[in-house]
């Protein structure tokens, strides 16, 4: 008998899949301050995948870590649109690409 340990966030239907493939899982159902602490967690690892990666499914995955941050959090992806926007009125977005290089003080 092998064993992995991973001891990380999975998404729900995770141990239903490995029951399908005739294996078993041990899990855990997490409280809230180590739920956020583990999506934190998630979060981290699911932008380093899409940093290596540069692909659509890893992007798609650090949106779904995002969603769960939010509705742990208790904000709507309404509040966070409402401060998207506000923050890009007040100071814009990324279109035009601008690298700031330096500050020169007088």
């Amino acid at each position: 008998m092998r064993r992995i340990e991973y001891n990380k966030l999975v998404r729900d239907r995770i141990p239903e899949i490995i029951a399908s493939d005739g294996k078993a899982c041990v899990t855990e159902i997490l409280p809230d301050e180590r739920y956020l602490e583990m999506l934190d967690a998630k979060l981290a690892e699911e932008l380093s995948e899409y940093q290596e990666s540069h692909s659509l499914e890893e992007l798609a995955d650090l949106l779904e870590v995002l969603r769960a941050v939010m509705k742990a959090r208790g904000w709507t992806w309404e509040e966070l649109e409402r401060v998207r926007s506000d923050k890009a009125a007040k100071r814009g977005g990324f279109e035009k690409r601008i690298l700031l290089k330096e500050v020169i003080e007088s």
